[in-house]
């Protein structure tokens, strides 16, 4: 009887357990990435309260300050770049390195002079949207006071 509960105790322990899974799906869509390689810029940056709350994106700026931004995405080696320099707003440029994965997101890391992708372990994960060949959607789900709301980058091919 003690061999039965011990065998059934390890079996719980041995099959219950999963291993870590990652948190976004690596089965990238290409079709997705070559749609929207090219120079584009944020045409605009819209959430619900954009009047009167100040949101801070990818912890660079206030969202409204992407506004005009310009970034690059190529899709052969999934690298690009940014560009933010609007007036009176903080000016701020990276290496960027992303992908397009099979669930409809984006994941972004903005990159460190010096420093691989590999070795960079934060990165953003937001969901694409409404791609066409002349404008496409990211779309961030960030907490406001206590409610999840969209936060809505529209950019525009350049």
């Amino acid at each position: 009887m003690k061999k039965k509960a011990l065998f059934l105790l390890l079996a719980i322990v041995f099959f219950g357990c999963k291993p870590k899974e990652t948190v976004t799906s690596t089965k990238l869509d290409n079709k997705t990435e070559v749609a929207i390689k090219g120079n584009w810029r944020i045409a605009s940056v819209n959430f619900p309260g954009s009047e009167y709350l100040k949101v801070t994106s990818f912890n660079i700026a206030d969202a409204k300050c992407f506004e005009g931004s310009q970034w690059s995405f190529v899709s052969n080696n999934n690298k690009g770049n940014m560009l933010l320099d609007k007036a009176n707003c903080p000016t701020y440029s990276s290496n960027i390195t992303w992908y397009i994965n099979k669930d409809g997101f984006m994941v972004i890391k903005f990159l460190t002079e010096g420093v691989k992708a590999k070795h960079t372990d934060s990165g953003y994960i937001l969901r694409v949207a409404n791609v066409s060949a002349s404008s496409f959607q990211l779309i961030d789900k960030v907490n406001v006071g206590g409610q999840f709301v969209d936060i809505v980058y529209n950019f525009e091919k350049k």
